[in-house]
């Protein structure tokens, strides 16, 4: 189940928001700049399944946010627990980084943890099957596929050249808690 946990960004031993309301995670984030939607998600989809067949199956809301955005560029992320490269992806998303561009994710499978940190605040969100989250360019984040990663996402840039970070040097994401699945 998607839940949110928001800290102090100096305290990530006592967070100040705690729940797994749908209602509530929408509220925090969207105050917080955040798009966070729920998407159905019909199609019985797995990691290792094509780019091409997880894009055909949400081919419409994809058209739909690109149409709203501007989006240039749609890639699919795809990884389960016998990945061979597990460890060096989730290695390379750890650290707090921001981009010049939105960053979307729609989670077609499974779940990842998404840490925002904004303000003097640090946004921990599960995201989900059918949640969608967008965090706004140039906001330091990090992502946590966890040790045994299982999810597809859709990811969609304004940028033609795809996912492009710029790493902030600060090691408050080791701080944080981690997604252990």
């Amino acid at each position: 189940m998607s839940a949110i946990r928001v800290y102090a960004d100096d305290n990530p031993a006592a967070p100040l928001l705690d729940t797994q309301n749908r209602s509530e995670i929408t509220r925090a984030l969207n105050n917080a700049g955040v798009r966070f939607e729920q998407w159905k998600t019909d199609y019985a989809l797995s990691p290792g399944d094509s780019q091409e067949k997880v894009i055909a199956a949400y081919q419409t809301d994809i058209d739909r946010l690109i149409a709203e955005q501007g989006y240039q560029t749609v890639d699919v992320v795809s990884l389960n627990s016998d990945h061979p490269q597990k460890d060096e992806l989730r290695k390379k998303f750890l650290d707090e980084h921001r981009h010049g561009e939105d960053e979307v994710r729609f989670f077609v499978a499974g779940s990842g943890l998404f840490s925002l940190h904004i303000g003097d605040k640090v946004y921990e969100v599960l995201c989900e099957q059918g949640d969608l989250i967008s965090v706004p360019a140039n906001t330091p984040h990090w992502f946590d596929m966890g040790p045994n990663p299982y999810f597809i996402a859709i990811r969609l840039f304004n940028n033609p050249d795809g996912w492009v970070a710029h790493f902030t040097g600060s090691d408050i994401a080791s701080r944080f808690p981690r997604l252990e699945n």
